[in-house]
């Protein structure tokens, strides 16, 4: 099983997502693997472009992003929708 599919396994079906829950952060002990490979200031951007999902502040220093919301990013991105 690759780390991708076994971190799309690990999510949950309902809740929330921080940013390194999305984008990995190597240097976290353990390291969290990239559900979606692509660097803080290129997530931002495509958030801002709307190639990524919206987020959801809960607070102003917690920014999240739903889990439907990314499955459905992975998903669209599988059938070649969401170029990088």
């Amino acid at each position: 099983m690759s780390k991708l599919t076994s971190a799309v396994a690990s999510l949950p079906s309902t809740g929330f997502l921080r940013l390194s829950q999305i984008i990995g952060n190597p240097k976290a002990n353990p390291p969290q693997f990239p559900i979606i490979p692509v660097g803080r200031t290129t997530w931002w951007a495509g958030v801002k472009s709307g190639r990524y999902p919206k987020p959801i502040k809960l607070s102003p220093r917690v920014t999240v992003w739903r889990v439907a919301d990314i499955l459905a990013l992975i998903s669209r991105s599988e059938k070649g929708a969401c170029h990088d």
